[in-house]
């Protein structure tokens, strides 16, 4: 087919490292990629270089609200595009997909397919912030129907989350496909250790993702268990819904929870590790944490929310638990199943291993995507 010209607008080019290289790669064996992204931290040039497409960088920064670094953001990306003149846009997150997809329809792109990798914050039951009310009303601006415009979810809640806010309507050109899927080679299964059982949890340190409830859940099951181990990894960062300082004090020095920080490479941490635990509400897409635990092989226990429930199986397959949002108790429980049922950790991994691979395999994921932007022969 005839060559052509990518343009990808991301919030972070860790997230366009860890999440969209196998992407990259397929679309450049015949087509020529660009990357509009934030500022590129020194120590992750190297590996931005490798993937060998033309960057442009901007300082939009995705957690913050400000008006006029919008503006300069959503300005410079329009002379962008005049300049590069895409064939295809692909924004992915919520302010490229909202300032890039308004202004890619300005410039007439023939094929425009934002990708929502999870709503948000913005979309949580019950909140009725102001920033949550502006942030509905621009997407619903942006995306307004147009032609060449495919609307691509990771979930089927997010779809009829925005059909009956009305944000969409059902004329609109939708795909929902498995997450950013797994990259199954990377990510090599191993058995787990039951006899020293530990749980990890592996997120940013934001409140909707369950970090308190994994903080307390912890506290209570090491007074019964002291033997057991608990891991968190993840970056406390700026962020409208960060935990609260005395939280992470209490993390980091008072709980018996043994706090890793940021790490670049997840993979030994989640084989030294018994259980993955992600008792988010946040509006996953899909989480990739969890791809990965089922991808090593490990069980998962995560809570029945957005994003998160597409990873979970029931009996007879059973890879792991979904729990209320918020509960704790739930949390405590299903923690202590594995502890007294140890020989379960194995089965249950094994089966979330068989999940990844039939469902959440990144060439499946990928061979999709390019599908819907009319990146391949058929």
């Amino acid at each position: 087919m005839t060559s052509k010209k990518v343009l990808i607008a991301c919030d972070s080019v860790k997230s366009l490292i860890d999440f969209r290289s196998n992407l990259i790669e397929l679309m450049q064996k015949k087509h020529t990629v660009y990357v509009f992204t934030p500022p590129i931290p020194c120590e992750l040039r190297s590996k931005l270089a490798s993937l060998k497409i033309i960057v442009f960088e901007n300082n939009l920064n995705g957690s913050n609200v400000s008006v006029l670094a919008d503006l300069q953001y959503a300005l410079k990306l329009y002379r962008l595009i005049r300049q590069i003149k895409p064939d295809v846009f692909f924004p992915y997150t919520l302010k490229p997909v909202i300032y890039g997809t308004l202004v890619a329809k300005l410039n007439g792109v023939p094929k425009i397919t934002p990708m929502l990798s999870g709503l948000g914050y913005n979309f949580v039951t019950g909140n009725t912030s102001v920033i949550s009310k502006i942030t509905r009303s621009l997407l619903r601006i942006s995306l307004r129907n147009t032609p060449g415009l495919s609307i691509i979810f990771q979930n089927k809640d997010d779809l009829q989350t925005l059909l009956k806010s009305k944000i969409i309507s059902p004329q609109h050109q939708t795909a929902v496909v498995n997450g950013s899927g797994v990259d199954l080679s990377h990510y090599a299964p191993t058995a787990p250790d039951i006899d020293n059982i530990s749980f990890i949890m592996v997120s940013r340190l934001i409140n909707a993702k369950g970090i308190r409830e994994y903080f307390e859940a912890a506290q209570t099951v090491f007074l019964k268990h002291p033997d057991i181990t608990f891991k968190l990894i993840g970056a406390y960062d700026d962020n409208i819904d960060a935990i609260s300082p005395n939280l992470f004090t209490e993390i980091k020095h008072k709980s018996v929870i043994k706090y890793l920080g940021a790490v670049d490479d997840v993979r030994p941490y989640i084989r030294g590790s018994s259980v993955v635990v992600l008792p988010s509400y946040y509006g996953e897409g899909i989480p990739r944490c969890l791809l990965e635990a089922m991808a090593i092989g490990r069980p998962i226990i995560t809570c029945d929310s957005v994003g998160c429930r597409e990873t979970v199986e029931t009996l007879p397959n059973a890879n792991g638990f979904l729990i209320p949002i918020k509960n704790t108790a739930e949390l405590v429980c299903k923690m202590e199943y594995f502890i007294n049922n140890n020989k379960a950790i194995i089965n249950f991994g094994l089966n979330g291993l068989a999940l990844a691979q039939e469902k959440f395999d990144v060439h499946k994921v990928n061979a999709r995507m390019m599908q819907i932007m009319n990146l391949t022969d058929d």
